[in-house]
């Protein structure tokens, strides 16, 4: 078995900053009224600027798709060019279409040369899926590199126009055109961008990242869909797909909107969050004071205390000085995420040879966690 090294990381956000009071601009208002929910939504996540792909038209900008191959570019050099590429794997919740694979529309736009390609979907673990085949694939010998992304462009999904259908067919019911909570939610919770990572067989630059190991949980076989798109649940917890709705439903009840049990992202995202962390950490011999830097991918800073008081339960919490966030600068950017806040330790300057890092990735889509054990190097 081969070791296997990040070596570099990089990143992409989309066009300026936007500020929680412009938001609505680029979004749209539904029905031409503000949203009640955004700003309680705000004060709890925390969230102070986040980055979209689209201009205050609502017109996209950038594609998903672009916003990976922009990321993935900083990471080749004159040591490392687009030639010597041997796998591109990428993770994401929100392609731009539903084929071909997200990996093959990357590679497309990076037209350089044949490589193996990965396609991880699902929610915020994607990200994770994506790195783990990497890792995976240079760890058997299978490749000496590779390339991973986690990104997502989500903007277009929540813009206003994708739900005005739905506020006018309540209207003409003689119902209140208000959208469900359960969609409203996320609309003041997600945004743009990509990162991407180079995986290869040996350490090189002044930082390496070795990945000791990676696990990865799920909890579907126990617990009801919560993060969903293209359906919608029924009374008895189960999803009904889209193409199981008429065209006509799929306007009336904006069935591929991105939705969220809140009351059961409640009930269990920290408690499975702090029972995976513990099996992870026991199955590979590791203790809170072996870490240096806990990074924890969170959708909302109403989780951290939770989240805290669920590993020190647990006997794995951690003093603040080890957690790294950037949430409330780069906003929740579901499978990006943990890249975004990885690339900005990384290339903080703040690292030494030896520090042990955690990255820690909850998804609630069904309830999955994934985590990886870094040795700066």
């Amino acid at each position: 078995m081969f070791e296997v090294y990040i070596t570099k990381a990089a990143k992409y956000l989309p066009n300026e900053a936007v500020s929680n009071d412009e938001m609505e601009a680029y979004l749209g208002l539904i029905n031409d009224t503000a949203s009640k929910a955004r700003r309680i939504i705000l004060r709890n996540n925390k969230i102070t600027s986040r980055y979209y792909a689209v201009d205050k038209e609502g017109k996209s900008t950038h594609s998903n798709a672009e916003l990976t191959k922009n990321a993935i570019l900083p990471l080749f050099d004159e040591n490392f060019t687009p030639q010597d590429l041997e796998v591109l794997s990428c993770g994401t919740s929100t392609p731009d279409i539903f084929l071909p694979s997200h990996a093959a529309m990357v590679h497309g736009l990076l037209k350089n040369k044949s490589v193996e390609l990965n396609s991880s979907t699902g929610v915020c673990c994607a990200g994770m899926n994506s790195l783990k085949f990497g890792f995976l694939s240079i760890k058997s010998g299978n490749s000496k590199n590779a390339i991973c992304t986690g990104s997502e462009k989500v903007s277009t999904w929540l813009n206003a126009q994708k739900y005005n259908h739905e506020a006018d067919n309540l209207k003409s019911l003689e119902e209140q055109p208000i959208i469900a909570f359960k969609k409203d939610f996320l609309r003041w919770m997600l945004s743009d961008g990509a990162g991407a990572f180079l995986l290869e067989n040996k350490p090189r630059g002044p930082i390496s990242l070795k990945i000791e190991w990676m696990e990865a949980f799920s909890y579907a076989y126990e617990l009801e869909t919560c993060m969903y798109a293209g359906g919608d649940k029924l009374e008895n917890g189960e999803i009904k797909g889209w193409s199981d709705y008429s065209p006509e439903q799929w306007l009336n009840e904006s069935v591929f909107s991105i939705k969220q049990d809140v009351k059961l992202l409640d009930e269990f995202i920290l408690s499975k969050g702090a029972e995976s962390m513990k099996d992870a950490m026991d199955k590979n011999n590791i203790k809170s004071e072996d870490i240096t830097y806990f990074i924890p991918h969170v959708s909302s800073n109403f989780f951290v205390e939770g989240l805290k008081k669920g590993l020190n339960e647990k006997g794995i919490g951690m003093s603040d000085d080890k957690w790294f966030m950037n949430l409330s600068r780069v906003g929740n950017v579901g499978s990006a995420s943990i890249y975004l806040a990885l690339e900005e330790l990384m290339n903080s300057g703040n690292l030494k040879k030896g520090d042990k890092i955690l990255l820690s990735v909850p998804e609630s889509g069904r309830f999955s966690f994934a985590y990886a054990y870094l040795t700066v190097c």
